[in-house]
């Protein structure tokens, strides 16, 4: 534990001009007085470390020293290609790879470089769940998440969706970890089949030494894409047939399904002389599609099924009321 961190100090002092001791500490998660004692250990084995004194003193590697502990262990290299991903990695336990790895390409860098992660950083940050909803982390994510990375069987037991939550038990090849809105979802091979699980849903992991031989042609990105269109389109089980005006027309993709509004608009007959366009909708339900279209109001006629018509008409007689 203490070489890591005394590495990892020098490596710090080598990709700047100088730190002072708080600074070292906050980045080591140490008190001033270890950075103290690791400084005056890296002296007395030979590396350069220079104090300075006083209010603008610090820490320095003297005469230009350069460590040549900078290669890239294989966890840090695959880490440093997630490093824009700080929530991902913190879930999935890389967080301390990606920071090592981070500071050896630093350390590796000319000077006049050496603030090209910050500056990125600076400039660009991914927040990958969606607005009003805080995603609990799996707490099995890291189990899951070092199989994927070592390519080993895993024997786990699934909580089925539906209403009776019934739990199957799989043995699984784990593929890919996908982050889709804040939800973790595994993609797995299971026998000859590739299915996708939600990672919340896993009741109970285990990785076992087994290794499985991974399909080098399996693309995960192609793979969610399918499966999420898929996915979606299974979703829209019943139709409407609704008439909208152009300012209806262009709200309608933001009501329901985006795909679907858009091929539903294309396959639409023109306005007619009123400006209103006949459009004939897959929807999820008639319950979700009363909650997304409703937003709509005025700029959306519900023509079928009649049960959905009549609600809209009640709804509109209530607002009348109201509005009165």
């Amino acid at each position: 534990m203490r070489a890591a961190r005394l590495i990892k100090m020098v490596l710090l002092l080598q990709s700047r001009p100088a730190m002072t001791a708080a600074e070292l500490a906050a980045e080591l998660e140490v008190s001033e007085r270890t950075v103290t004692r690791d400084a005056q250990a890296l002296s007395e084995a030979g590396v350069p470390v220079y104090a300075e004194r006083g209010r603008a003193g610090g820490y320095r590697l003297v005469g230009g020293y350069r460590t040549r502990l900078t290669g890239l262990a294989r966890d840090e290299a695959e880490a440093l290609f997630l490093s824009g991903l700080p929530s991902a990695l913190r879930e999935m336990g890389l967080e301390d790879a990606a920071s090592a790895a981070r500071l050896k390409v630093s350390a590796a860098l000319l000077p006049s470089l050496r603030d090209a992660s910050a500056s990125a950083a600076r400039r660009f940050h991914l927040d990958a769940p969606s607005w009003y909803h805080e995603p609990a982390t799996p707490d099995l994510l890291p189990v899951v998440a070092d199989a994927v990375w070592d390519d080993r069987l895993l024997r786990a037991r699934y909580r089925r969706g539906g209403r009776d939550g019934t739990e199957v038990e799989r043995e699984l090849a784990p593929y890919g970890l996908v982050l889709k809105a804040g939800v973790w979802y595994l993609c797995a091979r299971v026998a000859d089949d590739f299915r996708v699980y939600r990672i919340d849903r896993f009741t109970a992991v285990t990785a076992g030494e087994e290794r499985f031989e991974r399909d080098a042609a399996f693309d995960l990105p192609g793979f969610w894409a399918e499966r999420a269109a898929d996915f979606a389109r299974s979703l829209l089980r019943t139709e409407v047939t609704v008439r909208v005006s152009e300012s209806g027309a262009r709200q309608l993709a933001r009501a329901g399904d985006r795909a679907a509004a858009e091929a539903a608009l294309a396959e639409a007959a023109p306005a007619g002389p009123d400006g209103l366009r006949t459009v004939t909708l897959p929807v999820e339900s008639l319950e979700v599609a009363y909650s997304q279209l409703l937003a709509l109001g005025p700029e959306l006629e519900v023509l079928a099924p009649p049960a959905l018509r009549s609600r809209f008409a009640e709804a509109a007689e209530r607002l009348r009321e109201l509005y009165r």
